[in-house]
């Protein structure tokens, strides 16, 4: 039977919020990428287009660009929070399934 000691979980949990912060400065930025690359075809868009003029009110254009950034955030935070656990579950691994060779 295998005891889990106090220092393992402190080094867990440690590992736990420094993915939770990459993942969230990856969203953020990711977010704010987002934005810009959102916000001026859809402004531009409103200033040159006479059918988005008379249907994007302000309202519109700031759901447009907000969901693009919130779709962004998630979708890059979820994508690095997997990436680094896959790696730090193949890292914890026991040596026999380490070994993928097929000799």
């Amino acid at each position: 039977m295998c005891t889990v000691t106090r220092a393992h979980l402190d080094q867990r949990l440690a590992a736990a919020k420094r993915c939770s912060r990459e993942a969230a400065i990856a969203g953020a930025k990711a977010a704010a990428v987002a934005t810009v690359a959102t916000a001026v075809p859809t402004l531009a868009s409103v200033r040159m287009l006479p059918w988005a003029r008379a249907h994007l009110n302000p309202t519109g254009q700031a759901l447009i660009i907000s969901t693009v950034a919130g779709m962004a955030y998630f979708i890059v935070a979820d994508k690095t929070i997997l990436s680094m656990a896959r790696k730090h579950s193949f890292d914890d691994a026991p040596e026999h399934l380490k070994n993928t060779s097929f000799h």
